[in-house]
């Protein structure tokens, strides 16, 4: 039973990170409905410019994570200003489309600028048991886990309050409900998506910094936005508060899985049976959990 209690935790901890890097796709789509597929890139160059900046000027971690917060502030702002405004109206399609090219854009940027070596990034967390619950209740819960999770949790209830209870975020929902309708009123939309693209970086650098710390920054991180996947088809693509709960289903479901399912048919599902549970999912509430309800009359 401690062990089972131990994977369900686990599976909650990193439920709230992939709640994070969802968080990035809701931003954006609910700001201009574009699948911002580079989503994943954008975490892998916030990671590989933090590191780069270190190593390669010989500051501090500390230094380096504000320089690197500014360079992702000022990626959001310019693939808001090039890639996306010009774009503005055309099919969904062209739109992802563009999103693709970004992504292979900025992975090679990256790795341009920075190498493509894989790299440490330590930024103070041990990833130990924490002694109290090993002492007291024969849980080994990683310190790691809980602290990361403690970041990411914080940091998505202060954007979902910012985007609900501020101006600026009653106008990103007016935005997301008509574009037309919130130019009528005089929200200025470009404003808008470039405050939402900014803040996509920020999340990007948070998310790209507890998932470089914990696997190394290299290539495959990129693909943690995959993971998000079967998270924003459980929320709901437009609901932050969908994101956090698909993030904590997610989670504990692909180690519980891999726990009693695994060992039936060989093990390793785990990187495949969110996929799996999303793809039910849809049969049964195609717009998610929190998603709105599209009703189609023919």
């Amino acid at each position: 039973m401690t062990f089972i209690l131990e994977v369900f935790i686990g599976g909650l901890l990193a439920g709230v990170m992939y709640a994070l890097v969802a968080l990035g796709f809701v931003l954006i789509y609910k700001a201009s409905g574009v699948f911002n597929f580079a989503q994943g890139a954008m975490v892998f160059f916030a990671a590989l410019t933090t590191v780069g900046i270190s190593s390669k000027f010989g500051v501090s971690l500390w230094l380096a994570v504000p320089l690197a917060m500014a360079a992702m502030v000022l990626l959001g702002l310019a693939t808001e200003r090039i890639v996306l405004r010009p774009l503005v109206n055309q099919p969904e399609i062209t739109l992802f489309m563009a999103t693709i090219g970004l992504t292979f854009f900025v992975e090679g940027l990256a790795q341009l600028m920075w190498g493509s070596e894989v790299r440490q990034l330590n930024i103070g967390i041990e990833d130990v048991p924490i002694q109290v619950l090993l002492d007291k209740f024969n849980i080994s819960v990683s310190q790691f886990d809980v602290t990361s999770a403690g970041i990411c949790a914080v940091l998505v209830t202060s954007l979902a309050l910012f985007f609900s209870k501020t101006k600026i975020g009653r106008a990103l929902r007016a935005v997301a409900d008509d574009h037309q309708a919130a130019l009528a009123v005089g929200i200025p939309l470009q404003q808008i998506w470039g405050i939402v693209w900014a803040v996509a970086g920020f999340v990007a650098l948070v998310a790209g910094l507890l998932w470089g710390a914990r696997n190394g920054v290299q290539f495959a991180l990129t693909f943690v936005a995959l993971k998000a996947l079967p998270v924003l088809i459980l929320g709901g693509f437009t609901s932050v508060p969908g994101a956090i709960v698909g993030g904590l289903i997610i989670g504990a479901s692909e180690k519980l899985a891999e726990v009693f399912i695994g060992p039936m048919v060989g093990g390793g599902i785990e990187g495949w049976f969110p996929y799996v549970l999303a793809l039910l999912f849809l049969l049964v509430r195609p717009e998610g959990l929190f998603g709105e309800k599209i009703i189609r009359r023919i």
